[in-house]
């Protein structure tokens, strides 16, 4: 990868098609047979916890190959309080240029970007063997648990990453998924045909 051959900037509401377009093509068939993440984007746009100015594209030679965004929501502290985070996703490189160094490069940007906005912290799901490089570690060591999760359960897959040195200290708790992710498959079925049809495959690994 050469960090001269794409841009970074704010998503623009003329973006909007080809970037569900370039999120479907990212998480077709990953995560379950075909995606529901094209159409998750679509609907959090217009959610009040959707922050626009961490709502980000990657551009190379005029043409869109990434994108990532972040959400407001909280975390219910056991002593009552309520503590303001970060989640962030669906993030997206397009599948010819993904394990080549851009979705860490586009990761790093955005929570730099949020960091500078004075967000304490991140949490979300996602892999630890990528996201760890950027920072990344368990959410259960800093003793934030997953909302409706047993307690015996595996919970790898929660992570978080402190933007404010300490910002968790002391905190342990539950945190909360925004509503705007939990989407209806008849919604996705309805919205997925404004798209070109693709197969839906069921596939080794998928956790859908």
């Amino acid at each position: 990868m050469n960090t001269n051959d794409y841009t970074i900037r704010l998503e623009r509401s003329e973006d909007y098609r080809a970037v569900e377009s370039l999120v479907r093509e990212s998480f077709w068939n990953v995560y379950r047979p075909g995606c529901n993440e094209h159409y998750v984007i679509h609907v959090l746009r217009d959610d009040p916890a959707f922050i626009r100015e961490l709502d980000f594209v990657m551009e190379q030679d005029g043409r869109l190959i990434g994108q990532n965004m972040f959400m407001k929501t909280i975390i219910e502290a056991d002593d009552g309080r309520v503590i303001d985070v970060l989640t962030m996703g669906p993030i997206g490189i397009t599948p010819e240029l993904k394990r080549q160094g851009y979705g860490k490069a586009l990761l790093d940007y955005s929570l730099e970007k949020a960091a500078e906005m004075g967000f304490g912290a991140v949490l979300f799901e996602g892999n630890i063997g990528f996201y760890g490089k950027s920072g990344f570690d368990y959410a259960s060591k800093f003793g934030i648990r997953y909302h409706d999760l047993p307690e015996d359960a595996d919970a790898s897959f929660f992570l978080c990453k402190e933007l404010i040195p300490g910002y968790l200290d002391g905190i342990t708790g539950v945190y909360q998924t925004p509503q705007g992710y939990y989407v209806s498959d008849e919604d996705v079925e309805e919205f997925d045909k404004d798209f070109p049809p693709k197969e839906k495959l069921k596939l080794p690994g998928q956790i859908f």
